[in-house]
């Protein structure tokens, strides 16, 4: 039975006089609040916040999460955005309180053991990527993308070169000509061949000494690597162009291929995806970046350093593009990833990529004759398939599909994307999960297709909240939320 508390707002349980705690009587003398801050940054008033009873939000909150599929609760095959397990015991880790409980603004001879971590998972993602510096600041992959971007175009008028052009595949992710436009870059767009890898000859019209980076995302969004990466790096190299290498798929090559091996100059870790990390409601995250060795002085400043036998973070960096997050990151999500990295060694690492390859080629070859899947009968960590027949037989669509899959227990596998696959459905089962349950999701994805079309239109039938008019509520979001009128 729905619980119609848990469907309600904070602002709407708030009732006057309630509270949470009751505070003592403040110590501090009184002291004009206009003398401390700007005028700008003073209210006018103070902010309505809800008025409620510790029980009553304990049990809001713990009713929403009723409400929610997590990867605690459900499978993800979520392609694209990696949504795996992450081991409790990470977690545990990064919990403790000489991680949890550090202040940024600790003196650096107070936090030498947060300081050793960070450099040795400097140290060990450099190992991972071949690519020899490091950057631990960044937010995000995107942010991680920007950023390394932003060391491009330093390093590049630092050698007095004029570079104005960032050429990117038509199947890279949205973020990547994005990140470029951010940077200052002008992007063109590279289309791809029939099997989804770069087309050559196109890229070869494009390329001049304009050219400033080549982003490409290998493996690809499509769970396909793209065998001519050396031969697009030494072309790009030959005109003094950069690769950036979109890290959002390493969890398909960790531990038996490096990118700075094959020819990137840069790339972007996203750890919580590829390592461990709680993953999505926008956070937390982490986009850590690592360069080749000219690209290195151009790095955020401060990055962490062995000093004799102590640890330091050093700002002395004449070249670097300056703070991109505040204080050092992130950290978090990086003591969960340097766990997960320690716990797994070189072996586990490779052991990882192995099974994560395994798992989307077994699903794909149980789920291919019921969708097909264009871009062949191969694949990385992922594949894309299309309801595209099931569309034009039966009005059945990609859409219908991913909602009727939550009645199941299944969260959606990501849809319409990429574009070049009509009625597509990008599934990634990830390293983590067992024989059963890929049997149980591709056993369920058969008996969903013999389905009415009827049924499935109006798919999901068992949760709170059914279609949500997605378009509308992207395009027009809720800027400012105001309670019905009471009576």
């Amino acid at each position: 039975m729905r619980n119609l508390q848990a469907t309600k707002l904070l602002f709407e349980l708030s009732k006057e006089g309630r509270g949470t705690a009751v505070l003592p009587e403040c110590d501090v003398p009184e002291s004009p609040v206009e003398s401390l801050l700007p005028d700008y940054a003073i209210a006018d008033s103070t902010p309505s916040l809800p008025e409620i009873a510790e029980p009553d939000i304990v049990r809001h909150f713990t009713n929403l999460s009723t409400l929610n599929m997590s990867v605690d609760t459900h499978y993800y095959p979520l392609g694209s955005c990696t949504m795996k397990y992450n081991p409790k015991r990470n977690e545990r880790l990064a919990s403790l309180p000489g991680f949890a409980g550090v202040h940024p603004y600790q003196p650096d001879d107070s936090i030498q053991g947060m300081l050793q971590l960070l450099f040795e998972l400097q140290h060990d993602l450099a190992e991972i990527s071949g690519l020899p510096c490091v950057s631990l600041q960044p937010a995000a992959g995107a942010h991680g993308e920007l950023t390394a971007l932003m060391a491009a175009a330093a390093y590049f008028r630092d050698i007095d070169e004029t570079r104005t052009k960032v050429l990117a595949p038509d199947s890279a992710h949205g973020t990547n000509p994005a990140s470029a436009q951010m940077a200052g870059f002008d992007t063109i767009s590279i289309k791809s061949r029939a099997d989804g890898s770069v087309d050559m000859d196109e890229l070869r019209k494009h390329v001049d000494e304009s050219v400033a980076v080549f982003m490409i995302t290998n493996p690809s969004t499509l769970g396909l690597f793209d065998a001519q990466v050396q031969e697009i790096a030494d072309l790009i190299h030959s005109v003094g162009g950069l690769i950036y290498l979109d890290g959002a798929n390493m969890n398909a090559i960790l531990g038996i291929t490096r990118p700075g091996d094959f020819g990137a100059d840069m790339m972007h870790f996203n750890p919580h995806k590829t390592f461990s990390g709680p993953h999505g409601g926008g956070g937390p995250g982490a986009g850590p970046i690592c360069v080749s060795e000219k690209l290195g002085p151009y790095l955020p400043s401060p990055v962490v350093v062995k000093d004799g036998d102590k640890f330091k973070l050093d700002f002395d960096r004449p070249k670097s593009i300056g703070r991109v997050r505040s204080f050092f990151g992130n950290v978090g999500v990086l003591v969960r990833a340097f766990a997960y990295i320690r716990t797994h060694g070189p072996d586990g690492l490779k052991a990882i990529a192995e099974n994560a390859v395994l798992n989307a080629n077994y699903l794909l070859s149980r789920v291919r004759h019921i969708l097909p899947v264009p871009h062949g009968d191969r694949c990385m960590h992922e594949f894309v398939a299309s309801a595209a027949n099931l569309k034009k037989e039966k009005g059945v669509t990609a859409m219908d599909l991913a909602k009727r899959l939550l009645d199941f227990g299944f969260h959606a596998p990501t849809v319409y994307f990429p574009l070049n696959v009509p009625e597509g459905m990008m599934i990634e089962p990830t390293e983590t999960e067992s024989k059963e349950t890929l049997d149980a999701f591709a056993a369920t994805l058969f008996k969903v297709t013999e389905e009415s079309p009827e049924l499935l239109h109006e798919a999901p039938h068992s949760t709170t909240i059914c279609r949500p008019d997605e378009v509308k509520a992207a395009r027009t979001p809720v800027m400012k939320w105001v309670p019905a009128a009471t009576e």
